[in-house]
């Protein structure tokens, strides 16, 4: 049987002869082969459809056609061949996978799906989905992934779970970010979104019915196990994973803090919103400039029932729930934010300019065990390792203008509870008019090594000093004690003894 390019040659072989022998030696055929190709032609018929011949295997063809779509289409030929031959099949086993090949591609012919491209439109369409994002401390995070089907601008924000509050916080941001409400929002059926589905009709969860009323926006899902119904916010997963999360295909590092990872997927944002779309031949940000004036109006305020109770934060940085402290970034002192308990965390949402978003996360507590965390602070200040000197009075600014050895003097006679220390510190500066303001400081810096705060010590140590080119003070060492043995008491009770006797 030949196939369509040598029924063609043939064909034009004989054109250009007009003798089928001619034709026969130019094609390489038989000149009857060129003869009947040449009358199926001028019959009006297609030279190239192949004429079916009987075969062993045509009378088991309604069996093999039974067991191919009782599988759909998943069989083995090799399942197929063992069946037809204990049937009485004496053919072999190619002969049986070129009959289950053409049955399967019979079968997929007729069952194949036909897609009808989808032209959205501006200000009607807007699209998310979940992706995994990078771990953060041995923690996993989410990255929800939303997508505006007309002006392909997309937005990524990352989580650490896929509650409802957080749906309706993200919601809420990338709303605030493309600025506008569409008239629909596409996802998938998570129990968030759909509770159930009775009679291939999908039953939605009441509370994300309730966010998208506040919105004036309608939240729909796609057909159950069908992705392409949203295949653009599934596209955005895939980049933003690609993009993302360090892989060893982008040698990414891993990131250190929510935050990094934060900025990093503004960033990706910005980048893929920057670049011309490859359909749309347009950046998806001046798309969206034009888009926006099809979207509705933002409400002022955000969707907060979701986020729970809300609490005022302490002049400490700290909220109240159920008996215990649990603290905020300090920058949310004196305001109102929303706690609520999911599993054992607390999660605490503040609402902001660019709508709400989680401040803060704890190991949910019991009272008397309050959770603080040194991030919500500002650096505190190390109190001891910074005792530096401030003058409030002219007496105190001209001791302390003699130099280092000044100030170390009062720090350790301080620390020493020394006595008379202002009358000393008045001494000191009028000898510095005598000896010179760099000895007396050199001297106030040897007392203050060596402990010696008492009367005179100062006028010693200068004394000591005009004889020397160096001093190094000295202490005593733990050789030698002034401290009374009890060698005085070795002949106590004696006398007394000898009176007895």
């Amino acid at each position: 049987m030949k196939n369509s390019r040598e029924i063609m040659e043939i064909l034009e072989a004989y054109d250009l002869t007009g003798s089928y022998r001619a034709a026969a030696e130019l094609a390489g055929c038989d000149h009857h082969t060129v003869a009947r190709y040449v009358q199926l032609r001028e019959a009006g018929e297609r030279p190239v459809d192949r004429q079916h011949r009987a075969r062993p295997i045509d009378e088991y063809l309604a069996k093999i056609e039974e067991l191919v779509v009782n599988s759909h289409g998943r069989i083995r030929a090799d399942v197929v061949h063992r069946r037809i031959t204990a049937m009485g099949f004496t053919g072999g086993e190619r002969t049986t996978r070129r009959a289950v090949a053409e049955v399967k591609a019979r079968l997929k012919a007729g069952n194949r799906r036909v897609y009808r491209p989808w032209i959205a439109e501006p200000g009607l369409w807007l699209q998310w989905d979940w992706g995994h994002g990078p771990k953060i401390g041995g923690r996993q995070t989410q990255l929800w992934c939303a997508w505006l089907a007309w002006s392909r601008f997309r937005v990524v924000i990352p989580v650490f779970d896929k509650t409802l509050p957080t749906i309706t916080a993200c919601l809420d941001a990338t709303l605030r970010r493309i600025g506008g409400v569409p008239t629909y929002a596409l996802t998938d059926n998570e129990k968030t979104v759909t509770t159930m589905h009775v009679a291939n009709i999908a039953i939605r969860n009441p509370e994300i019915v309730e966010v998208g009323r506040h919105y004036g926006m309608t939240i729909r899902t796609c057909l159950p196990a069908d992705p392409e119904t949203k295949g653009g916010s599934e596209a955005t997963v895939r980049t933003a994973k690609a993009d993302l999360v360090p892989t060893d295909a982008n040698l990414l590092e891993q990131y250190t803090s929510f935050g990094h990872l934060e900025a990093a997927c503004r960033t990706f944002c910005d980048e893929v919103n920057e670049r011309v779309h490859r359909e749309t031949r347009r950046k998806p940000v001046e798309a969206l400039a034009e888009e926006r004036q099809r979207l509705h109006p933002i409400p002022k305020e955000p969707f907060t029932v979701a986020f729970g109770t809300t609490r005022r934060v302490n002049w400490d940085a700290t909220i109240s729930v159920e008996g215990v402290r649990y603290s905020v970034p300090h920058e949310l002192i004196d305001t109102r934010v929303w706690a609520r308990f999911h599993g054992d965390e607390l999660i605490v949402t503040a609402v902001g300019e660019s709508g709400p978003a989680e401040v803060a996360r704890h190991d949910r507590s019991t009272p008397g065990s309050p959770q603080i965390k040194d991030e919500h602070y500002p650096p505190r200040q190390d109190k001891e390792g910074d005792r530096t000197p401030k003058a409030r009075s002219a007496e105190e600014s001209a001791f302390l203008a003699l130099g280092p050895g000044a100030a170390s003097w009062l720090i350790e006679a301080g620390a020493a509870g020394a006595r008379r220390v202002r009358p000393k510190m008045a001494e000191a500066v009028a000898l510095a008019k005598l000896h010179g303001i760099a000895e007396v400081d050199r001297a106030l810096g040897s007392a203050a090594i060596a402990g010696r705060f008492a009367e005179n010590d100062l006028i010693r140590i200068l004394t000591y000093q005009a004889g020397l080119e160096t001093v190094e003070p000295t202490r005593p060492s733990e050789d030698h004690s002034l401290q009374p043995g009890t060698s005085a008491w070795s002949n106590f009770g004696l006398a007394d003894d000898k009176d007895d006797h």
